[in-house]
C-alpha cells in the first residue's frame, strides 16, 4: 500500500498513525502551521494540528474500527503529493462509513518532514445500491431537481 506507492515517510507515518488510532501519532505529522483547505466546503478550512486533534479524536470515537489506505499516489510539484484515499468502518450507531477522494499533502521528503498543507477533497461515498442514477445527478446538478 503506502510504501509501494513511494510515498514520504511522513505519509507513511500518518497512514499507519491513523490505523493503529494513534491519535499522538497521527497529530505529530502536521505542522504548527499545517493549513487545509476544502475547496468544495469553504467553511470547513482551518490553520493548526489542534483541529487534526479535534477531528480525529471523534473519528476514532465515533468510528472505533476506522482504516485509511491510499489507494493511488502521485508526487506534483515540489513538495507536493497527489494522493487518492479510501476511509472505511462502522460507526458506534452500527452504519457504514465510507469516504473517498482526493488529498493534495504538502509535505517534504525527510524523515522528519511534516505536513504543511492539504486540499482535501474527500467526500462520503453512497451505497451504490441505493444511490441515484446518472440522469438524477445530472438532473439535480443543471436544475436543482432529479431528472
Amino acid at each position: 500500500m503506502s510504501e509501494s506507492l513511494g510515498l514520504p515517510p511522513t505519509l507513511v507515518r500518518l497512514v499507519t498513525a491513523t490505523n493503529a488510532h494513534d491519535l499522538e501519532g497521527l497529530v505529530a505529522c502536521f505542522a504548527d502551521d499545517y493549513r487545509l483547505e476544502t475547496p468544495n466546503h469553504p467553511s470547513r478550512n482551518f490553520t493548526g494540528p489542534h483541529q487534526v486533534r479535534r477531528n480525529w479524536e471523534q473519528f476514532f470515537t465515533l468510528i472505533p474500527d476506522i482504516s485509511a489506505t491510499v489507494t493511488d499516489a502521485a508526487p506534483g510539484s515540489a513538495d507536493r503529493w497527489w494522493t487518492e484515499w479510501e476511509m472505511s468502518g462502522t460507526r458506534v450507531d452500527g452504519a457504514a462509513h465510507l469516504m473517498r477522494g482526493v488529498m493534495i499533502l504538502t509535505v517534504g521528503p525527510g524523515e522528519g518532514d511534516l505536513v504543511r498543507a492539504n486540499r482535501f477533497y474527500l467526500e462520503p461515498t453512497e451505497a451504490s445500491a441505493t444511490a441515484p442514477g446518472i440522469d438524477a445527478a445530472v438532473g439535480d446538478l443543471v436544475t436543482g431537481s432529479p431528472a
